[in-house]
């Protein structure tokens, strides 16, 4: 496994419970014991890498200019998020017209790829609906018309179906998991996930990083995340301690759906890169 890790041409990061901690909205961020000395090792190695957070609350950019603010030495462009996969899986599938339940962290990116965005307003068409974070402003009438939009033909995808997401808080429930149990039981909408774990967020880093997925090691404290995600494009796994999931977070999973590496937390991923 060592050897692996050590084979490694580049990293894909989660941020929340990995890199960071924050609270439920993703502000006043701090950084994790060890972490800001993983990122500079990796910098100092010439390693490639980007983080991939399932938060839909800022743009890509935000996110970055947050992990600066924290004491991370990286690029405006490092961060990635759902909405970064749902551009170019939107765009390759023909969707042009997005109800978007969530704000400018989801608006935005799309935008920028060239798909018109709407909001989730009753008799509003649409092609497509994302379901990002939407907590603030989610109201039944939002709901409603997502359920329409759904009802009428048109393709559901969501940021993320976890329920939970590491806080300094605690664990807090995710919006696009709440909003997407709605539409598949109301709408009987079959939901298609844009953010880990899918293989559209995995090859988005992989594209962001010039390399083949198989290439690329996956970091993250969610065993239904970063884990699996790993796992569905053949890359490595390492899970680490610092969020959601605990010692026994794999005990109950078969040997070839558990990582490659379990540690406390990225600063031991860091020593043993660097040996």
């Amino acid at each position: 496994m060592l050897e692996r890790l050590r084979a490694v041409r580049g990293f894909v990061l989660d941020m929340d419970g990995t890199l960071v901690l924050g609270d439920r909205n993703n502000h006043g961020i701090r950084a994790l014991p060890g972490a800001v000395g993983f990122v500079e090792a990796l910098r100092e190695r010439g390693t490639p890498f980007c983080v991939f957070t399932n938060g839909t609350v800022k743009t890509p950019a935000e996110c970055a200019h947050a992990l600066q603010r924290a004491g991370f030495p990286v690029a405006d462009d490092v961060v990635l998020t759902p909405a970064t996969a749902a551009a170019a899986l939107l765009a390759r599938r023909g969707h042009r017209r997005v109800m978007v339940l969530g704000g400018k962290g989801v608006v935005e990116p799309l935008e920028a790829a060239g798909i018109e965005t709407v909001p989730p307003l009753r008799g509003t068409s649409a092609d497509a609906v994302l379901a990002g974070w939407y907590r603030e402003e989610l109201t039944f009438e939002a709901l409603e018309a997502a359920c329409f939009a759904a009802l009428d033909g048109a393709r559901v995808y969501s940021a993320s179906l976890s329920p939970f997401f590491a806080t300094a808080e605690g664990r807090t429930l995710g919006s696009s998991r709440v909003i997407s149990a709605v539409l598949r039981d109301v709408a009987r909408a079959r939901v298609t996930v844009v953010g880990k774990p899918s293989l559209p967020a995995l090859r988005a880093c992989a594209r962001h990083l010039g390399l083949p997925v198989t290439d690329l090691a996956v970091v993250g404290d969610d065993p239904g995340l970063e884990v699996p995600m790993a796992h569905k494009g053949r890359a490595f796994a390492v899970a680490v301690r610092t969020g959601i999931g605990g010692p026994d977070a794999f005990a109950d999973r078969p040997e070839h759906l558990r990582p490659h590496l379990d540690l406390p937390d990225v600063a031991a991923l860091g020593g043993l890169l660097t040996g």
